[in-house]
């Protein structure tokens, strides 16, 4: 955040009661969905495009802002509208004015204003799953009376084409405590993407208040610990990251360019399954820009195109099942030759477990340990063809109640209880179940199938 030394008092004139609304978190409560379904893992596309904006709308109270919010978040509102996938930090008092001209599908609710919410929002036209918002575990100074952090929303851009996006807004400032609690704080997400994303495509946004000339600032470490690729670095820099400790290679405006380097950011990583290629790089977008030819914001939008590719050799199947648990994937563990030889299931009123074991002996399993465990040794020349599920609500979360996996030869293997709530995946020809991915705890919340050629 900008004007640090005056944010205590935009706190204090939201909390009196001035005339900015100050909104309180919504709460929303997941409702199960009556599905029945057969699909094959044919989908519509195996290439496609979309491009990402992300930026910071300035939306702390008027008069306390750098910017006009007032004024300028419904101009901010109509002028997002053409971008597939916007996320938007310090989105605060003037959210409802930002989203009454915005004209995206799939927008997540507001956390709140100042004090109660994060600033953070995601604005798609593609549907998204398991969002989730998480605190810093530290923060300094002016920069602690709201809960900033990142959030965490998987987005569908094809079936079966799944992509972790992570909108983040670190510590501002440069002060020694300042520094050490934005270092906490990108340590602290590129854990997250470790345990959350691993085998997964990725596209981390934000106001990262961060330099790579900086020597102070850790934002390398989403480059070399999480495998991700700087957008700027890619298109406009072709691979050369500046100098640590080199001079900052800032701009005023109207003299913004795309050598320029703002803090905020646009990351990616392919993954197995898909290829990503950056195909346009813009910073500072003339039309976000008032009658008079001023900023709308104390932050510049900044936009990437993507061009993607599914990669041969793995298909997906749409994720089926309820927001809840852990993340996990199994391509991170498979090649594009596996092969499996065991499905190894446990469960009882509910679907406790999934795993498979490959001819090579390892074991890919996922859940907790009740229920009964059954197994499924495959023939030669057998394969899992068609996998049956269905999904019920346990303690206001949604589970997977009942699979039934279903193999070439007509033998079949099945844990669970069956509910209305039900979906059918079937391999398309040529192709095998060979993994899964979704997520689970101490069972099975939701799940999706990965495909091999036989």
């Amino acid at each position: 955040m900008k004007n640090k030394k005056n944010f205590l008092l935009a706190v204090l004139v939201a909390l009196a009661g001035c005339d900015n609304e100050v909104i309180k978190p919504d709460v929303t409560v997941e409702s199960e969905q009556e599905i029945t379904d057969i699909r094959s893992a044919a989908r519509t596309a195996s290439t496609g495009t979309f491009s990402v904006l992300t930026y910071n709308v300035a939306g702390l109270p008027e008069g306390i802002s750098s910017s006009n919010p007032e004024a300028n978040t419904p101009e901010m509102g109509l002028r997002i509208r053409d971008y597939d996938i916007v996320h938007v930090q310090e989105d605060f008092n003037y959210h409802a004015a930002l989203y009454a001209n915005d004209n995206h599908t799939y927008r997540t609710p507001t956390s709140g204003g100042v004090p109660f919410g994060d600033g953070l929002n995601t604005l798609s036209k593609f549907p998204y799953t398991d969002f989730q918002r998480v605190k810093w575990n530290n923060c300094n100074g002016t920069d602690c009376l709201t809960p900033k952090g990142f959030s965490f929303s998987r987005i569908r851009i094809d079936e079966g084409v799944y992509v972790d996006f992570y909108n983040a807004h670190p510590n501002a400032g440069t002060a020694t405590a300042d520094l050490a609690a934005r270092r906490a704080n990108i340590s602290q997400l590129s854990q997250f993407i470790t345990q959350n994303s691993s085998g997964n495509a990725v596209i981390v946004m934000g106001d990262m208040n961060c330099r790579y000339t900086r020597a102070e600032d850790n934002i390398r470490e989403l480059i070399t610990n999480n495998g991700l690729t700087d957008t700027w670095i890619q298109v406009v820099r072709n691979g050369d990251i500046p100098a640590m400790g080199s001079p900052a290679l800032v701009c005023e405006f109207p003299n913004m360019t795309n050598a320029c380097e703002v803090v905020d950011k646009i990351f990616y990583r392919d993954s197995k399954f898909i290829d990503f290629t950056p195909t346009y790089y813009q910073l500072d977008d003339p039309d976000f820009v008032t009658d008079d030819n001023q900023p709308l914001s104390d932050h510049y939008p900044l936009l990437t195109n993507f061009s993607w590719s599914l990669k041969s050799g793995f298909l997906q199947s749409d994720l089926f099942g309820g927001p809840h648990g852990t993340p996990f994937n199994d391509l991170a563990q498979l090649a594009t030759n596996s092969i499996a030889s065991k499905f190894i299931l446990r469960g009882a009123s509910r679907v406790d477990q999934v795993g498979v074991q490959l001819i090579s002996g390892a074991i890919l399993s996922h859940g907790g340990t009740g229920g009964t465990e059954k197994t499924l040794t495959l023939n030669a020349g057998e394969y899992v063809q068609a996998v049956k599920m269905c999904s019920g609500q346990k303690d206001g979360r949604t589970r997977i109640f009942y699979i039934e996996l279903r193999t070439n030869q007509g033998r079949s293997i099945s844990t669970g209880a069956q509910t209305s709530a039900t979906i059918t995946y079937t391999a398309p020809a040529g192709w095998r179940v060979t993994g899964f991915f979704g997520n689970s705890g101490d069972e099975v919340d939701k799940l999706g199938l990965i495909y091999t050629l036989n």
